[in-house]
């Protein structure tokens, strides 16, 4: 099992930055990939980034592409996820997610084994 917390979530202006963090615990010596999904309220839960073990492939959905930027520390075991230039369109909670293995090119939120409890990022209009 695989434990996983996420912090960093706030309110911040349109245009603003935001550093969200996330810390794995438990059995995490195998080799596994670390992403983020957000759900907006009334709307699907969407597929936000995802980096391979390495850190050398990443992801990103089409509403976040150019703006966010994943990282992952394998030493701390921790994922980061740098949002600039932030829209109200990116309300939303944010989960960080874990699967086993080396594929970081699931978009699919099934595909995800482990789920942190969230945290909200808000973006006023």
């Amino acid at each position: 099992q695989v434990q996983l917390v996420e912090s960093g979530g706030g309110l911040v202006q349109a245009g603003g930055s935001l550093r969200l963090s996330c810390a794995a615990s438990g059995r995490t010596d195998g080799m596994y990939v670390m992403g983020w999904f957000r759900q907006a309220p009334g709307k699907e839960r969407e597929f936000v980034a995802a980096i391979s073990w390495s850190g050398g492939y990443t992801n990103y959905g089409d509403a976040v592409k150019g703006r966010f930027t994943i990282s992952r520390d394998n030493a701390k075991n921790t994922v980061d996820l740098e949002m600039s230039n932030l829209k109200p369109e990116d309300t939303a909670i944010y989960f960080c997610v874990a699967r086993s293995g080396a594929v970081a090119t699931f978009t699919d939120r099934a595909k995800y084994d482990y789920w942190g409890q969230g945290t909200q990022v808000t973006v006023p209009s």
